[in-house]
């Protein structure tokens, strides 16, 4: 597998993600054998993910997708958070899980729970294939999670950076000099 020239190094191959993916779809399945799960896709960097987990699990799935903001093209959020897309239906005694692709500060998670559970939900919980607990800024549970990070900016897989690098099958540390240029050339 060549690695992109933007990326210093990969984090996790194609075989540790659907591996990841496997462990998280199993947890899922046994703690929502015989329930209707409302599963919130968070566009767009969860999709890949959400794609290849809704297809494994054995429980009655609803699907829908929130896109919101809280980085624009930047590397760290700024923790102020914009909804984009909301929900098209109501959540009100549902169980709903929210699908992210990576939880790092925590700041759009906490924001999101809230908003959420602001709707009557029966209960709500998060799915991250990736957790960065080194950044994390606010205190957000995150329940069913397939792999620790360390800190590092990292794409593919569906995680981007300025909108590039989605569609790499694995999941790469970017090159700091690619997302940081002025701070390299000092």
């Amino acid at each position: 597998m060549e690695l992109h020239p933007d990326c210093e190094r990969i984090l996790f191959t194609p075989e540790q993600i659907a591996a990841a993916v496997d462990g998280i779809a199993q947890r899922l399945n046994a703690d929502y054998a015989g329930k209707t799960v409302y599963m919130v896709c968070i566009l767009k960097g969860a999709s890949t993910f959400y794609s290849d987990l809704v297809r494994r699990l054995t429980f009655d799935v609803r699907f829908d997708f929130m896109c919101v903001s809280s980085y624009g093209s930047a590397t760290a959020s700024s923790g102020a958070v914009c909804i984009r897309k909301d929900l098209d239906s109501s959540i009100k005694d549902m169980d709903v899980i929210i699908v992210e692709d990576i939880v790092d500060s925590g700041l759009t998670m906490r924001y999101l729970t809230e908003n959420l559970l602001s709707r009557d939900p029966k209960s709500i919980n998060i799915c991250a294939l990736m957790d960065k607990p080194s950044r994390r800024e606010v205190p957000v549970e995150v329940k069913y999670s397939g792999m620790e990070i360390p800190n590092a900016f990292v794409v593919g897989y569906g995680l981007d950076y300025a909108e590039r690098y989605r569609n790499l099958p694995y999941i790469a540390v970017l090159r700091r000099e690619i997302y940081a240029p002025a701070a390299c050339t000092k």
